[in-house]
């Protein structure tokens, strides 16, 4: 999980789509029937926030341990 985010992302199948948001939505991720992921980015956020959001979704959907975020953050499970 410490690989280049676009080669972690390219290594599992995952395509990105942009989306206009409110400041509130910081990204989403979603698994197709088919098990394949879209992740969801924000528009105009700081990449550092992607990064960080985009890993977390990714470690969650895999089961892979990954850090807490930072409590202005969370990722919620629909």
């Amino acid at each position: 999980m410490d690989a280049p985010l676009d080669d972690l992302l390219a290594e599992f199948g995952v395509e990105v789509s942009t989306l206009e948001a409110g400041l509130g939505f910081t990204g989403g991720a979603h698994v197709r029937g088919d098990g394949s992921l879209l992740f969801v980015r924000p528009a105009g956020r700081p990449e550092a926030e992607w990064e960080m959001v985009a890993r977390s979704m990714l470690g969650r959907v895999l089961r892979v341990p990954m850090p807490e975020l930072p409590d202005l953050y969370q990722l919620t499970e629909l």
